[in-house]
């Protein structure tokens, strides 16, 4: 730099930044912003060399400031809590036996097979000490993202120390019995797993979730205005593209009607194996890069703990009087200047603590203390004496009483009751959950004359249910819609009429339904943010919806698995209370992509979901607007599940009455009378369908066959709930062996129309006694088309289903060869007219369902 200041000109900005002033220096490839009085002379005094030095000394201060924050007896007590805290993550990493080490420590009283992570333990212990005393000061209301993949030895530890876990799992008690319980179901057969679960009291994030714990944080703090959500998280999670997008959250939080994130990034420098990059690169680029984001950092370096101690405490002590002082300035003074939120930079050794080398290696500060620092086992059987040493190093004769009990000195470091980080309720968030208010979804009923008379939009018409949800539910801010830029895509548009986004950056002129506040999130292009925040604002007790174009769903897999097992998990915990179902409403699907072509079509979250727990997972494709409205009001009112709803958006045929779409809703399958044939004989062919754009299809080919083949006798069943193909004694929802057969029978074959991929229902239904089964869906052939083209492309199209339906028949004879080669000679008329006017024929645009189930009739009339 200071070359560069002798090279180039420079200057220096100031802006009025309440509540501080900042200064911006601004030179040729080179910006840094510091608070107003850390350049102590005037710009224009001062010579490049030395504005290089004031700027290094400013750079520094976060770092090396040292304030009285701690009285040396506050200090001496936070030390021992935190050698407390250290103390049992080590035993619960190690011991079997002998907890507070009373004998010489044998093998015997070491886990035979030790599993656990060590690395970022000792960091979390320390960084949740000192959180624990700003809560006690200002009576915060606070909990901990523990970002970090498996540092669960620091949480559970953490928890027990301050009595929650003694609470709800009372068979670990706090004494030596109990610490031996905790110690031993740590990693164990039985026990609880190495990372932070739903197990966890005080957790919303588990080990797993790498990647998403600010994310997380952000959805807690939506509409939570006191509550702050500390998120730490590891050097190594930030290297994931999902964290690495998170740091923008900042420009989405109100600072009026939201809480507070406090971000704590954890640089102890390595991963596995690797070091990771943060920590590598020059302190002047890391600061740069987080101001860069919006934040300002504070930094906490070093390894000696009575100066790190104190460092932290006078920077946790600034983040939560920043964080005050821009809420107060926003709800008290109407400062609507986005506030640079205050983040903590915690730079500290690797395995802190821990040994430092081991048979000639370096342990502490080094990748080797990421997992078990010392093995510990019979073929290193004099590693033995070097654990009993660690462990007595941090004297736990000090910390615990003779029966192992934390000392009253220590104990009172902790908050109490709900002020404990472990025992905050919007951790579980459950106990603060209350009902949506919901409008009646009648009243947005499409009128349908009858079967087919008129066209509609469904994510149209439940745009407008929606947007009375959020109505309803303004003044309670419980409810919110997600997604990456697409509610208006999607023709979710009317929730605009009563919210908007929430955008707390710059705006400019022609920007629509953007402000500070909002009851939609959707304005950042990140489906794992979006995925993240709603887990976030789910878990601590409110509800949403996450709408997205179907093939990009995909991007968010492993997210909405995680939070799948997460749900599975508390449902075996009784003290963990049910919360909202996630709700995904999956539009703009795989059948009518207009021009966006083969990238935008992909159908296959569905064999994802269905991979999960079937306690958990629901998946619906309602074929019209009406049975669209009755599913979401159910899926809104549901609770610990996943629900998957796949709608599309596009004019397409409406089916049912209101009345007749909650009874079917309700039954989630069943045979279409009015379609049917076959109420007075036995049925030749079951015409099957699940979704919007095969039941269309399969509605049409029906119509053929029913016109040109009056003998033929056809069962139309249509699926709305896709669950219910699966046996009842694998899903709740199923339908027993009776009920399948008499739906489909035992032995006529069914040629089933599915909006998917064709294997999933197979999949579904392998163990039913029919065997006839026949699927046609998406089989991976798309391009850009029209949207029948689609349909013929994939043998979805009614022109192959009449065609299919007559090779299932060899009885038809001549009439079914002659139907089949007019189908043939329609599948090529098809494609010459496409390829000269771009656009699909007439007659398949305008056709509509008659009375009598024949393709005679008039156009479709659209649904004013």
């Amino acid at each position: 730099m200071r070359d560069l200041l002798k090279r180039e000109t420079y200057r220096v900005v100031w802006r009025s930044y309440e509540p501080r002033k900042i200064v911006r220096l601004a030179l040729p490839g080179y910006r840094t912003w510091l608070q107003k009085g850390e350049l102590t002379m005037q710009a224009e005094t001062l010579t490049p060399e030395l504005l290089h030095e004031q700027t290094e000394a400013a750079n520094k201060k976060t770092s090396t400031k040292k304030a009285n924050t701690l009285t040396p007896e506050l200090l001496h007590k936070m030390d021992a809590y935190w050698r407390a805290a250290n103390y049992v993550s080590i035993g619960q990493i190690y011991l079997y036996e002998n907890p507070l080490l009373k004998e010489p420590l044998k093998l015997s009283h070491v886990k035979p097979l030790v599993v656990g992570h060590w690395g970022t333990v000792p960091g979390q212990n320390f960084i949740y000490v000192h959180l624990n005393r700003v809560i006690k000061k200002y009576d915060l209301d606070m909990f901990y993202v523990a970002g970090p993949g498996h540092g669960g030895a620091a949480l559970v530890g953490n928890v027990y120390l301050e009595g929650t876990w003694s609470e709800i799992y009372p068979d670990v008690t706090q004494n030596e019995a109990g610490m031996k319980e905790l110690f031993r179901q740590f990693s164990f057969p039985g026990g609880i797993s190495s990372h932070v679960a739903p197990t966890t009291p005080g957790s919303i994030h588990e080990g797993g979730e790498l990647g998403y714990s600010l994310s997380h944080a952000f959805g807690a703090a939506f509409d939570n205005p006191d509550l702050i959500v500390a998120c730490v998280i590891g050097d190594g999670e930030a290297e994931t593209g999902s964290l690495a997008t998170a740091w923008q959250s900042n420009k989405f939080l109100d600072p009026i009607t939201d809480g507070a994130v406090l971000p704590i990034l954890h640089l102890n420098g390595y991963k596995i194996s690797n070091p990771t990059v943060l920590a590598r690169i020059e302190h002047e680029e890391l600061e740069q890069f987080l101001r860069g984001c919006g934040w300002t950092p504070y930094f906490v370096e070093g390894d000696e703990p009575e100066t790190m101690h104190e460092l932290m405490a006078t920077a946790v002590e600034r983040a939560i009087v920043d964080i005050r002082q821009f809420q107060s300035d926003a709800r008290n003074n109407h400062d609507t200047t986005r506030p640079r939120w205050p983040m903590i930079v915690l730079k500290s050794p690797k395995g802190w603590t821990g040994p430092k080398f081991v048979d000639g290696l370096q342990i502490e500060g080094t990748f080797r203390s990421h997992q078990v620092p010392l093995l510990v086992d019979p073929e290193h059987p004099a590693h033995v004496k070097l654990l009993e040493s660690w462990m007595k190093s941090y004297k736990a004769e000090e910390l615990f009483d003779e029966d192992g009990r934390l000392i009253p000195a220590l104990a009172e470091l902790a908050p109490k009751g709900d002020r404990r980080m472990g025992a905050n309720p919007h951790a579980n968030g459950g106990i603060l959950l209350r009902d949506l208010r919901m409008p009646d979804f009648q009243v947005h009923a499409v009128n349908v004359p009858s079967p087919g008379a008129v066209n509609a939009q469904d994510t149209l018409v439940l745009g407008s249910f929606l947007r009375d949800v959020a109505k309803l539910n303004q003044d309670q801010r419980n409810f919110r819609v997600f997604g990456p830029d697409e509610t208006l895509s999607n023709l979710l548009g009317a929730v605009f009429e009563v919210t908007n986004r929430q955008w707390d950056a710059r705006q400019v002129k022609n920007d629509e339904f953007l402000a500070p506040t909002g009851r939609v999130l959707d304005s950042m292009l990140s489906e794992n943010q979006c995925e993240g925040w709603l887990e976030g604002y789910l878990l601590t007790g409110r509800h949403g919806l996450f709408n997205s174009y179907e093939a990009f769903i995909r991007i968010i897999d492993s997210m909405f698995s995680q939070h799948a097992k997460w749900l599975k998990v508390c449902m075996e915990l009784p003290w963990r209370r049910k919360i909202s179902s996630l709700n995904y409403l999956l539009a703009s699907h795989v059948w009518q992509q207009d021009h966006n072509g083969f990238t935008h079509q992909d159908p296959g979250f569905l064999d994802h979901v269905i991979n999960k727990k079937a306690d958990i997972v629901r998946a619906y494709l309602p074929p019209d607007a009406n049975c669209l409205l009755s599913v979401f009001d159910h899926c809104l009112r549901s609770r610990n599940y996943v629900n998957v709803v796949v709608a599309g958006k596009h004019a397409l045929p409406q089916w049912l009455t209101m009345d007749a779409a909650v009874v079917h809703c309700t039954e989630g399958i069943g045979i279409w009378q009015w379609a049917s044939n076959d109420q007075d004989a036995e049925t030749d062919v079951v015409m099957a369908c699940c979704g919007d754009t095969p039941t269309l299809e399969i509605l049409a080919a029906v119509s053929i066959l029913r016109e040109h083949l009056p003998d033929l006798k056809i069962r139309v069943i249509n699926v709305v709930d896709l669950m219910k193909l699966q046996s009842s004694s694998e899903h709740p929802h199923g339908l027993n062996e009776t009920g399948y057969d008499s739906l489909f029978t035992k032995d006529k074959h069914i040629i089933f129309g599915f909006h998917g991929y064709p294997w999933l229902i197979h999949r579904l239904t392998y163990r039913r006694t029919n065997r006839n089964l026949h699927v046609r869906g998406y089989k991976e052939e798309g391009t850009i088309t029209t949207p029948f083209d689609m349909r013929v492309q994939n043998d979805l199209d009614r022109f192959h289903l009449v065609q299919d339906v007559v090779d299932r028949l060899p009885h038809l004879g001549s009439r079914g060869a002659y139907l089949k080669q007019q189908m043939q000679d329609k599948l090529i008329e098809h494609k010459h007219y496409i390829d000269k006017h771009g656009q699909d024929m007439p007659e398949i645009t305008n056709w509509r369902w008659s009375q009598d189930g024949t393709e005679k009739g008039k156009p479709l009339a659209d649904e004013a």
